[in-house]
């Protein structure tokens, strides 16, 4: 059992999954921490600074909903508290996680494979080898 988890979600479809680990992982009187990071775009030659800055208050309301669908599925019996940050995600999720001093992160991988995953990347990878604690992935097709 943990005492402090973090749950970082995209929004994505995954949420139900997770929740069900992460309720079956927290310690009583532990602290579950939901977290959303949005992107953040800078201007360019190409861009006008006011449409980057509505693209970006876009990618916030969206994590803002996020954390917020998320929490609506855990049991209110637990003690969850939520966060939006802005960055790149996970870079965010590995400070937030030294910050809060967790003691597990949960994280989706989305199963997404060949050239799609290297072209993005993966948040998943990327915190699970830099993370300096306990990282649980969970697959999803």
């Amino acid at each position: 059992m943990y005492k402090k988890i973090l749950l970082p979600t995209d929004g994505s479809g995954y949420a139900e999954q997770e929740v069900d680990r992460v309720s079956n992982l927290i310690s009583d009187g532990g602290e579950i921490i939901i977290l959303s990071v949005a992107g953040k775009l800078t201007s360019s030659a190409f861009q006008r600074r006011k449409n980057i800055r509505k693209v970006n208050e876009v990618l916030k309301k969206e994590a803002e909903t996020a954390v917020a669908n998320m929490e609506k599925l855990f049991d209110s019996s637990l003690n969850v508290k939520t966060m939006v940050r802005v960055g790149f995600a996970a870079e965010v999720i590995i400070e937030v996680a030294k910050e809060e001093n967790v003691d597990l992160i949960v994280i989706s991988a989305s199963g997404k494979g060949g050239l799609h995953r290297f072209i993005l990347g993966s948040v998943a990878e990327e915190v699970l080898s830099k993370a300096d604690g306990d990282v649980l992935l969970v697959h999803n097709n």
